[in-house]
């Protein structure tokens, strides 16, 4: 087992019981096994170790890591983009085929752009080819188009204006609160 802190360790099985409440964060080694050389004695346990990593613990996430689940929200919004961006190149030379994708996006949810994948590539050949196409964008888009560094500054901002924003109005109430009483 590799922990992001301390490097390589050899945990026995029975250490991933459900029951161990240590393992549930991303650095979730708080002791060590350690094995030495072949020619030795293995060390079985070598006691505590403070946890030396510089990330946070984020509970609640089913054993996934936040990236992991914004990563998977992010694809559905691949998706989403791939919809629209193949809609709009449809409208303008087959009118056809965009009124066909139109009518299943009106019964079908994006919401899980994989789902509304898969049930567009199983409703028709002609939808098969439509769904192909979406993929393809999705794909494109994500690895071409989509603007990572940009994303990052603007997450940095909107957390740092929604925290201002939030303090601020908290410290409003509290001062209108105490000039009532």
């Amino acid at each position: 087992m590799k922990c992001c802190c301390l490097g390589i360790s050899n945990l026995p099985p029975s250490f991933f019981s459900s029951s161990s409440s240590v393992l549930t964060g991303k650095c979730r080694f708080r002791f060590h096994y350690y094995y030495s050389p072949p020619n030795k004695r293995p060390v079985r346990f070598r006691g505590f170790h403070a946890l030396r990593c510089h990330k946070m613990y984020v509970p609640g996430f089913g054993g996934a890591s936040p990236e992991s689940k914004a990563a998977r929200n992010l694809q559905d919004f691949f998706t989403y983009a791939a919809v629209k961006i193949v809609l709009a190149q449809l409208e303008s030379y087959n009118p056809e085929a965009y009124q066909e994708l139109m009518e299943f996006i009106n019964h079908n949810s994006l919401n899980d752009g994989d789902m509304f994948c898969r049930r567009l590539m199983r409703e028709s050949p002609r939808h098969k080819s439509l769904a192909l196409r979406i993929l393809e964008v999705r794909s494109a888009y994500s690895k071409k188009d989509f603007e990572w560094d940009n994303l990052k500054k603007l997450a940095f901002k909107m957390v740092d204006e929604s925290n201002t924003r939030l303090m601020r109005e908290y410290v409003t109430e509290t001062s209108h609160l105490e000039n009532e009483q």
